[in-house]
């Protein structure tokens, strides 16, 4: 099986509603985002690829352009913007573009990681 992860930065507010009142997520604030996709398939392209990694560009402009110093909130739609739904979301956006996909990875600080794997 091969494997190939491109890894991906965005810098985003968000807000998690419903959390007591003392809660440090309760309030508005934001990170420095690392999102980790990862690809993985038995077969390489006739170029001796899994895939490209000039392909994933396509996943680069969707996060800079709906994602990059914007309010997740709102671009999600709803206040559900912890790491492991981002993960998810990050997941179904790029099984839409590259069926090798097989998890992603993000990263709201350099010590945590939340990871979406079927």
């Amino acid at each position: 099986m091969y494997r190939i992860t491109k890894e991906f930065h965005f810098s985003a507010s968000h807000q998690l509603k419903g959390l007591p009142d003392d809660h440090q997520c309760s309030r508005l604030h934001g990170h420095n985002y690392i999102v980790e996709v990862e690809l993985s398939g038995e077969d390489l392209n006739d170029h001796g690829f899994l895939r490209d990694y000039h392909e994933l560009k396509v996943l680069k402009t969707y996060i800079d352009e709906a994602f990059d110093h914007r309010h997740l909130n709102d671009v999600l739609g709803h206040d559900k913007t912890t790491a492991e739904c981002l993960a998810k979301h990050f997941y179904d956006w790029c099984k839409q573009y590259f069926a090798e996909t097989s998890a992603v990875r993000v990263s709201e600080t350099q010590k945590t990681w939340a990871e979406y794997r079927p």
